[in-house]
């Protein structure tokens, strides 16, 4: 699975009027192909998935597609608590030509048994017949996918990887010591480098959308041995995680920083809040000069 590592920006959804602005998504995936992304990870967290109708992931997902084209890769996030609606998503994502693997945060809220959680994923895999990544999220989803858990999954030859975001990095390491060839994705933006040093492939990240230059860096100072230049260029990145993390919408100041590049991603759905104009001004004034390089 080596044409699946890399760099995945995790897309933002842009609104228009509260409805989906194609063009603005069409102008981000073509700036981020630009930049030199591996590919695009559609309708997760970052993505307002559990924000948008079922209809409406369908659609980002149809238009994602139709712009990349075949030119990098594209992971579709099917999750939902019910089997049957991730399943229906899965179907649709895995017609679609150009879409390479599904990926899904486990059944939440529930409180399902760890024997659920297997289920879900090894129904997924099965009625599927497709590359399958879970999504580990233990912070949002209340669920841990253990080593041990993922070791039972890998038994399906379908289930190929894992979005690993948590800080939890002896888990990543023992996931990928016992499994080489176990694609493992890095969740945490601003852990880029610690999880690479623990052996992730790549990462998905959300403020990929506007600095997927930087991560890209890191990664290519990582595998040339300068991890000098990889903690500075992390730092730099964590520069700005640090001023988006002031404002009280950090959804909302990712859309913004995005209207700053010149593309206009409206507001988060609500409940998220928007920004006020005192915050919009401290990003305009603290991280359009931390990007500036990327910003043309």
């Amino acid at each position: 699975m080596k044409q699946l590592k890399g760099i995945f920006p995790a897309l933002l959804t842009p609104f228009a009027e509260n409805q989906i602005n194609e063009s603005a998504l069409r102008s981000l995936v073509e700036w981020n192909i630009a930049q030199g992304v591996s590919g695009f990870y559609v309708c997760g967290s970052t993505g307002e998935a559990f924000l948008l109708t079922h209809d409406e992931r369908k659609q980002v997902l149809e238009i994602v597609a139709d712009q990349v084209n075949g030119r990098i890769r594209i992971i579709a996030h099917i999750g939902a608590i019910s089997t049957d609606l991730s399943l229906d998503l899965g179907h649709h994502a895995s017609s679609l030509p150009g879409v390479d693997a599904v990926s899904s945060i486990p059944p939440f809220y529930y409180h399902f048994s760890q024997e659920e959680v297997i289920k879900y994923y090894l129904d997924l895999a099965n009625e599927l017949a497709f590359p399958v990544i879970p999504y580990n999220f233990p912070r949002l989803s209340g669920v841990t996918l253990s080593p041990d858990i993922v070791k039972e999954l890998r038994m399906n030859k379908h289930i190929i990887g894992v979005k690993f975001t948590s800080d939890n990095f002896y888990d990543l390491e023992r996931m990928k010591n016992s499994d080489p060839d176990l694609l493992v994705y890095n969740g945490f933006d601003e852990m880029f480098l610690a999880g690479l040093s623990m052996r992730a492939d790549g990462a998905i990240g959300s403020t990929f959308n506007f600095m997927a230059d930087k991560y890209i860096a890191i990664h290519e100072a990582f595998k040339t041995g300068n991890i000098g230049e990889a903690q500075a260029i992390q730092s730099q990145a964590n520069d700005v995680l640090q001023a988006l993390l002031q404002t009280k919408c950090f959804m909302a100041a990712e859309k913004y920083v995005i209207d700053l590049i010149g593309i206009p991603f409206g507001e988060p759905r609500r409940p998220f809040i928007p920004l006020t104009a005192d915050e919009k001004t401290m990003l305009k004034t603290k991280v359009q000069p931390m990007l500036k390089l990327v910003l043309k």
